[in-house]
């Protein structure tokens, strides 16, 4: 089993696929709320998805409750100004995280990715969503592929916590404090659940080292689901290294991607992948947009990081890892009946047949692109003294 240490001990815990769940999700959280509510996101629509998280939000700040909605300042920068002066009469409080070219590190390529939403230090949800129609089952179109994991329990107090300090960053801006949460009696269920983030410029690199100790400590399997898949390249040697061992390593991603030119860079890596026997699977029903891994059954992580170097050195990223073998199994069910349903192996002989010296040269230029990119937008990056989790 994987080690205790750094867990919290009581809480309940359950999977959502997203969709139409994730958003119901978010309505029960708020209705719930008696003082606080946290929701940090990287993209907020403002759409009728978009209207309907802040409906539940401004309902909740007209009971009095305190509502800190925080959104990335570059994926978010289109919400209407009309919107945000709405949803502020209301008594929300809203700001965005490193305003686009306003950030005073000018961190152009670093941003908020995380997604959680927390009331009370007692209910939550951590996952892969953004707020938008496309993230939900809207007017006959089925969500995109996502994963989120809704929490009582202790973790909550924690997780309140890091969306305070998020918050209390700019000194300027008034405080979100936390003097009297309400408080309650931990669920009976004991779900081993840990909070692991990512925020290079802030010596936090704890999902990736996550993915690294689960490529070493792996036994029998791993599976993973991951959009954007450009791994860092001592993480894919990792990779290789176990499914060279004889760990069974199975690689789910999209087949239809919203960005056509992250799907060619990901298809450059399939050789070097079939050459150490991964297991590459697409999905095909729409879009894939989950971060979830699993080893032998016993240990699962699910947030908002992609396995590439965007989540690992530029992104803020927040995951839950749950050491449980009944929610590790049951997420790795949920992944076998997407395999055989909805998703095409890819073989390497097909791969080899199908593809060509021009595609093979456009996929290249699509790899070195995007590293190209990824340097120019994070080279000034300096390491900042570490904060408190």
């Amino acid at each position: 089993m994987a080690k205790r240490a750094a867990y919290t001990l009581h809480n309940d815990v359950s999977i959502l696929r997203g969709g139409s769940d994730y958003f119901n999700a978010i309505d029960e959280i708020a209705a719930r709320a008696t003082y606080s509510l946290h929701l940090q996101t990287y993209i907020f629509d403002a759409d009728e998805t978009g209207q309907r998280v802040a409906d539940a939000l401004m309902n909740a700040a007209r009971r009095g409750v305190m509502v800190y909605l925080l959104v990335d300042g570059y994926a978010s920068q289109k919400i209407p100004k009309q919107f945000i002066e709405k949803i502020r009469s209301a008594g929300v409080r809203f700001r965005f995280f490193q305003p686009f070219l306003k950030s005073k590190g000018f961190y152009f390529g670093r941003r908020m990715h995380h997604k959680i939403v927390v009331a009370d230090g007692r209910w939550c949800l951590v996952g892969g969503l953004n707020i938008s129609n496309r993230y939900n089952d809207w007017n006959g179109t089925p969500a995109w592929l996502d994963w989120a994991l809704m929490v009582e329990g202790e973790v909550g107090m924690q997780l309140d916590k890091v969306c305070r300090r998020m918050w209390n960053r700019n000194v300027l801006r008034k405080k979100c404090v936390a003097d009297r949460l309400p408080s309650f009696e931990p669920p009976a269920s004991k779900h081993h659940v840990r909070i692991r983030r990512n925020d290079w410029v802030y010596n936090k690199t704890e999902i990736t080292a996550g993915y690294r100790a689960m490529f070493v400590e792996a036994q029998r399997e791993i599976t993973i689901m991951t959009s954007y898949f450009w791994p860092p390249a001592g993480l894919l040697k990792r990779m290789e290294v176990a499914a060279r061992r004889g760990v069974h390593i199975r690689l789910v991603l999209t087949g239809t991607a919203d960005v056509p030119f992250a799907k060619y860079t990901e298809r450059y890596l399939y050789s070097r992948l079939f050459r150490s026997n991964v297991e590459i699977y697409e999905y095909s029903k729409n879009v894939l947009h989950g971060k979830t891994a699993m080893r032998d059954g016993e240990w699962m992580t699910l947030g908002s990081y992609n396995l590439n170097s965007i989540s690992a050195f530029a992104s803020v990223e927040l995951n839950l890892d749950v050491a449980d073998e009944g929610l590790a199994g049951e997420m790795t069910a949920h992944i076998d009946k997407i395999i055989k349903e909805d998703s095409v192996r890819v073989m390497a002989e097909d791969y080899r047949i199908e593809r060509s010296p021009l595609k093979m040269f456009y996929y290249y230029v699509s790899f070195r692109t995007v590293q190209l990119l990824f340097f120019l937008f994070t080279f000034y990056y300096s390491q900042k003294k570490r904060y408190g989790s």
